[in-house]
């Protein structure tokens, strides 16, 4: 990442001396030492000023930003409709469309009431909640026919106190019931849930300034997009472990919602992706180190639960996590131990293997790479060690193996693969093109660089597919956009995650200050932003794109396009695309994998739609027993039409969307690398022109 940005703004504002702050008396039963200072102020204007003259958009700073502002603030807050009251609300609106004026005074005293009325209102719900269990787990009706409503994002704002009352009360109900339904005692149920809101309330009381001024200029600074955020200097030291836990962590990058803790996506060959227990959007509730108790962590902050499951390389962590393929009736976890360790580079280093397959009346051999991740090894390119490790040399002597052993074809597997050196994008797509440019990046001031591969011919001349997912993102969809747009490549899979955006780390006097300040483009001159790759040929989509993706984050900057930077050529794939479409429907309309894969997503969406839950016990673990069967059922669908034997009881680990890979697994075990060779032998065998030389 980027740390190079005039800073021109810090000295607009650096002498800035006439605050607009009043020291206030600090007092031990009240939220009023919550004030903001002399630093804190600096910042936010420096902040203000950025945003003004470096973001890629420049969106003006007016009553209608102040809108969004007010808004997100509110969402960030209180998600779920659940601590203010209408009253609170019908206060706070004085300020609606005054935040622009605001921040560009320096003047952040709104923000912190507000923060400070949440805190109060927090505490008074927890120690509703308290009360509750107070009057004894064993006490509660499961029999009475209510019901929670568990999406209140539209929910209109209580009304009063008594409104609140009720809906904790239902609140703290629906906890101990899926507790109950999970397994737990009605005495570890109490104790377990008044440790959680004791704890909460300890948290809450050791709210510092920093924490409410660094919620309230992030719900300013995404407003402009997801990735234009705030870094208190205490998260700014650690921001590299805290977005990504990959040193000495379990390889995960992690983000907050709502009171949980959710999983974005898996660091290739970490510890979390090794465990093949962990999947992109699961909830981790709890985190325990070795051997000792789970701690729960529902409703900690992000940076809180990253402390505890960071720690020493070759310890061990477990920790206890909601799949996301649940349904929002069943909170149903499972605990899972994962060995800290960095991860190493040789372990997401490009890997070969053989896929042989018999396609219409003839055994063929295609050549698989898979790769994880964009790599380079700085270090040892800097120091001019002519042994270097890259991905580009790796692919490069994969491919020397492959064609030694006569393969038909090649298939380079980027499923699940994030990104990572830009450089190595661009020289990846050198080894497949004669000559040109490979991507390009428009900056805030629209100029547009062109990063080109500058060598003459080709290294590998052979047919291509290149097999792609939601979570192949960043130098994955620049490689794969490249590809398509030169037409050297069938792509194939899933849309493409859709992060197309440059960010810039921008130290301030107090924090440091992650801005989006460009833009990639593809050398057609669409973007990669939000929209992604789409591929030739389209699969079945593993997890809903709703959840997971650049559009699934709000605020995402929208797709576009500039002036291309090659002339469009005649392309030789596109007359024989209805045809590869009309045989993979084909084949896959019954193919086992595919139809589970399909109907499975299905079923996820229709449930994770389902707005409340019954908090009668009843008819909650009919609901329950009803959904796992029909999960139980499509699972053993899949193995009956693949002669295997059906199961009595789902495992959660038999949810996975797609058979997990493991070492007796083979190529052709993996049906969606498997019917991408077998589209890449239609196209060969449609366009016979296409043989390896």
């Amino acid at each position: 990442m980027k740390r190079s940005l005039a800073s021109t703004a810090l000295a607009l504002v650096l002498g800035f001396s006439a605050l607009p702050l009043a020291a206030k008396t600090t007092t031990a039963t009240s939220w009023d030492y919550l004030q903001p200072d002399r630093d804190q102020v600096i910042a936010s204007l420096n902040v203000v000023e950025l945003l003004k003259r470096h973001h890629y958009n420049k969106p003006p700073l007016n009553d209608e930003r102040s809108i969004q502002i007010y808004d997100n603030y509110l969402k960030l807050l209180d998600p779920s409709r659940s601590y203010f009251t209408a009253a609170d609300i019908s206060e706070f609106n004085q300020w609606r469309t005054k935040f622009d004026d605001l921040l560009k005074s320096g003047d952040l005293e709104p923000g912190f009431t507000i923060y400070r009325r949440h805190l109060t209102r927090m505490e008074e719900r927890l120690n509703y909640a308290l009360a509750e269990l107070g009057k004894g787990v064993d006490k509660i009706d499961f029999t009475v026919d209510e019901q929670l409503q568990v999406d209140r994002e539209k929910a209109p704002w209580a009304k009063d106190r008594a409104e609140l009352d009720e809906l904790w009360r239902k609140r703290v109900k629906d906890e101990v019931l899926r507790l109950k339904i999970a397994g737990k005692e009605t005495k570890d149920i109490q104790e377990l849930l008044t440790k959680r809101y004791k704890n909460q309330l300890a948290r809450l009381k050791q709210t510092r300034g920093e924490d409410v001024f660094q919620a309230y200029i992030n719900a300013f600074a995404t407003t402009y997009d997801p990735h234009t955020t705030y870094l208190s200097p205490d998260n700014a030291e650690n921001f590299d472990i805290n977005m990504s836990l990959s040193l000495e962590g379990i390889g995960a990058v992690l983000q907050s919602d709502n009171e949980h803790v959710k999983v974005v996506r898996l660091v290739p060959a970490g510890p979390a992706e090794k465990s093949k227990q962990i999947a992109p959007a699961d909830k981790i509730v709890g985190v325990a180190q070795g051997n000792d108790d789970m701690v729960d962590v529902i409703g900690w902050r992000l940076d809180e639960v990253v402390k505890l499951i960071r720690g020493p390389k070759g310890s061990t962590v477990r920790l206890e996590v909601i799949p996301a393929s649940n349904p929002p009736s069943d909170q149903t976890s499972k605990v899972v131990t994962i060995t800290r360790e960095a991860v190493k580079l040789e372990e997401q280093a490009a890997k070969k293997k053989v896929l042989e397959l018999k396609h219409d009346g003839r055994d063929y051999k295609l050549g698989v790479i898979e790769l994880p991740a964009f790599y380079l090894d700085f270090k040892a390119f800097r120091a001019g060690d002519p042994n270097y490790k890259s991905t580009t040399r790796d692919v490069k002597r994969l491919l020397d193996e492959l064609q030694a052993e006569k393969v038909d074809g090649v298939v380079i597997d980027l499923r699940n693969n994030g990104g990572g050196s830009l450089q190595e994008a661009t020289e990846l797509t050198s080894l497949f093109i004669e000559q040109g440019p490979t991507v390009l990046v428009r900056n805030a001031d629209g100029r547009v660089d062109v990063l080109a591969d500058e060598n003459k011919g080709i290294y590998y001349t052979g047919p291509l597919a290149v097999l792609v997912n939601r979570l192949s993102a960043s130098a994955s969809e620049i490689f794969a956009g490249a590809m398509q747009d030169y037409h050297r490549a069938l792509i194939l899979g899933g849309q493409t995650f859709g992060k197309g955006t440059v960010q810039t780390i921008q130290p301030l006097n107090h924090g440091e200050l992650k801005l989006t300040l460009a833009k990639f483009y593809r050398v057609s001159g669409q973007s990669t932003q939000h929209q992604g790759v789409i591929p030739d040929i389209l699969y079945p989509d593993v997890m809903d794109t709703k959840d997971i993706g650049e559009s699934a984050l709000p605020a995402a900057l929208p797709w576009d396009s500039i002036r291309p930077a090659i002339t469009p050529e005649l392309d030789p794939i596109k007359p024989f695309l209805t045809e590869l479409k009309a045989r993979h429907d084909q084949r896959t309309i019954k193919d086992p994998d595919f139809v589970f894969t399909r109907d499975r997503l299905t079923l996820a969406k229709k449930l994770m739609a389902e707005t409340t839950v019954s908090l009668n016990e009843q008819a909650r673990r009919a609901r329950q027993a009803e959904v796992e069967a029909k999960q139980l059922a499509l699972e053993n669908n899949r193995r009956q039409a693949k002669g295997e034997e059906p199961l009595k009881e789902l495992a959660k680990e038999d949810e996975d969307a797609l058979p997990v890979a493991d070492e007796k697994s083979t190529p052709e075990d993996d049906a969606y690398l498997s019917e991408s060779g077998r589209i890449l032998l239609d196209y060969l065998g449609l366009n016979p022109s296409l043989a390896l030389h």
